[in-house]
């Protein structure tokens, strides 16, 4: 385990064998990290959480809830205030599926000009 300066390690939080954790990173009671998981710097887990052996999480990520698959975790947006920021996040994580609805339109509008 490597563990950088200026981290904050809460009680009962458990950190696996061959993991590494950056500076600047607050990692919140009763968390459990896995094996073989990479902190990068400026993190901050919430806590009663566990994390999946094998997880990379980049810098700055906010780590919310349990990571239950290993792999490369990232997140952190522009300063906004906190409202409209609230709202961004909403509409982030909706952003995948509206882009497959826009798509799947698109494609009945081509078809029908075809026809």
């Amino acid at each position: 385990m490597i563990l950088d300066n200026q981290i904050q390690v809460a009680h009962n939080v458990q950190i696996g064998k061959n993991s590494a954790i950056a500076g600047c990173t607050a990692i919140a009671g009763s968390t459990k990290i896995g094996d073989r998981c990479t902190i990068a710097g400026a993190c901050g887990i919430t806590g009663h959480l566990e994390i999946a052996s094998g997880t990379h999480i980049t810098a700055m990520t906010l780590v919310t809830k349990s990571i239950t698959k290993p792999g490369v975790y990232s997140s952190g947006t522009g300063m906004l205030e906190h409202k409209n920021w609230k709202k961004s996040v909403v509409r982030f994580r909706q952003l995948d599926d509206i882009a497959r609805r826009l798509k799947s339109l698109e494609d009945i509008v081509i078809e029908k000009k075809g026809s």
